[in-house]
């Protein structure tokens, strides 16, 4: 596999100043030469509804075939009450179904996340990675991007200032590439 790695993020936040969109357009910007990162925004898929899972909405359809033309996939996830937010959770819900149409199948992903908090995300993305178990993704392990303090790292224009996160996002998406390269071998 040596064309371009493509990668989509996208990002459980609605927020539109969300610092975890932030996270994925520095992450955009850090890409490895050989990997594209793309954005999908998650705003306007409404909740699942299992009734509609063999019809689902436009945006829906969108989120899908995004997620199978991508060859790995990059998750900035806030965090809420120890958790995933319900809006991505949703999306995964959404992605995910009906049976035996599972966008995820097989992708290689990363995880990353922006609170203002001490912990950085480090409880949701520990409850993210037990859904790939059923999604059957298969996600990097390091480095682990849990920025806590946001607040402080982001600024108001969502430009991330912090050099160190910067070297640990880079770092995060070559690992994911080679990762995607080396499960496309097998």
């Amino acid at each position: 596999m040596n064309k371009t790695v493509t990668i989509l993020g996208f990002a459980g936040s609605l927020r539109k100043d969300s610092y975890n969109k932030s996270l994925l357009h520095a992450a955009a910007e850090l890409a490895p030469k050989d990997a594209r990162l793309e954005i999908f925004d998650l705003t306007g898929i409404p909740p699942f509804n299992q009734d509609l899972e063999n019809k689902p909405p436009q945006k829906v359809k969108q989120f899908k075939e995004k997620i199978k033309a991508a060859d790995a996939i990059l998750i900035a996830t806030p965090e809420y009450n120890y958790s995933i937010p319900g809006i991505l959770k949703n999306a995964i819900d959404w992605a995910s179904r009906p049976y035996g149409d599972n966008a995820f199948d097989g992708k290689p992903v990363a995880i990353m996340g922006a609170s203002i908090g001490t912990l950085g995300t480090a409880r949701a993305q520990y409850h993210l990675r037990q859904c790939f178990i059923t999604l059957d993704m298969y996600p990097i392990n390091k480095p682990e991007i849990m920025v806590n303090f946001a607040h402080e790292k982001i600024g108001e224009n969502g430009e991330l200032k912090d050099e160190k996160t910067k070297a640990l996002i880079a770092k995060l998406l070559e690992n994911l590439v080679n990762w995607t390269r080396k499960l496309k071998k097998k």
